[in-house]
């Protein structure tokens, strides 16, 4: 039976101001990352001169939804010291800069008075909520998608409070 839920790509498709990402978790097991992140755990590393190596269809996504005009966030809580999944997640985030993403990183101490929605979030135009489900060792668990205008005021404000206090990637220290 096919899926009601709209995919990611007909969402940011259908946006015309702004996407926001939040990621609350400090490590995710999604399997289409593995061999990526058992890659980098072997010493591998994405060459920044190198763009055709490390260029990928979500790349061109951001990209092409930039161009429109859209502008796509994404804010990190993380807790420290960090994971070895966020030491991962940082190393190649430069990828997502160079799409045209803005990304910063919010360590977790500094987001304790902030009101959180419980699972990470894509938000598009205030309006359109895309809620990530991960089980509790950070398997992808599915999606959901909402238009709740309670909800998506939760996270446009929770982003936001993040956003302000979140360090941007270029400045963001992990050691």
């Amino acid at each position: 039976m096919p899926s009601s839920v709209a995919t990611f790509a007909e969402l940011i498709a259908g946006c015309t101001r702004a996407a926001v990402h939040l990621e609350m978790r400090d490590a995710y097991a999604v399997d289409e990352e593995a061999e990526a992140f058992n890659a980098w755990r072997n010493g591998f590393r994405h060459d920044p001169g190198d763009r055709a190596s490390w260029w990928r269809p979500w790349l061109d996504l951001i990209q092409e939804t930039v161009s429109r005009g859209v502008v796509v966030r994404r804010a990190r809580i993380v807790s420290e010291p960090v994971t070895e999944y966020i030491r991962y997640e940082h190393s190649g985030t430069f990828t997502n800069v160079a799409a045209g993403e803005q990304v910063r990183w919010l360590p977790r101490r500094r987001a304790s008075d902030i009101a959180l929605p419980g699972n990470d979030f894509w938000l598009f135009d205030d309006r359109v909520i895309r809620w990530n489900h991960f089980t509790g060792d950070g398997a992808w668990a599915g999606q959901e998608v909402s238009e709740d205008p309670t909800a998506a005021k939760l996270c446009a404000e929770a982003f936001e409070s993040v956003w302000a206090r979140a360090v941007p990637h270029d400045q963001y220290d992990i050691h």
